[in-house]
This record gives C-alpha cells, sequence and structure tokens, in this order.
C-alpha cells in the first residue's frame, strides 16, 4: 500500500497525527488557564517586582 512495506512507516505516522490531536485537545481545553486572577496574589507580584532591583535598572 502507497509503496511502504515496513509497518514502522505507518506507526510513525499514526502516532505523529495522534500527538497532534492530543496537543489540539490540550490546547483547547487549557487556552485560557493560569493566569492570575486573584487581586492579593497580583498585589504581591507588584510588590516583589518593586524591591527588585534588576528591575530598577540598577545593574
Amino acid at each position: 500500500m502507497l509503496g511502504i512495506n515496513d509497518p514502522g512507516i505507518y506507526l510513525g505516522y499514526l502516532f505523529s497525527i495522534l500527538g497532534l490531536i492530543a496537543c489540539i485537545v490540550y490546547g483547547i481545553l487549557n487556552w485560557n488557564k493560569g493566569r492570575e486572577t486573584d487581586i492579593e496574589e497580583i498585589q504581591k507580584d507588584l510588590e516583589w517586582e518593586s524591591k527588585d532591583e534588576l528591575t530598577k535598572g540598577e545593574i
């Protein structure tokens, strides 16, 4: 079939297509997750950044 005699080639194609589908499903399910929405967490990060020496330009 299609001039390919080795079943390993078919498995390679199959796994690459399954991997593509798995990545697409994972991306759709986790599209907007991971963003900080807690006000206290955002405030802590802003305070930490204001105390950080590298963000002030003092190297």
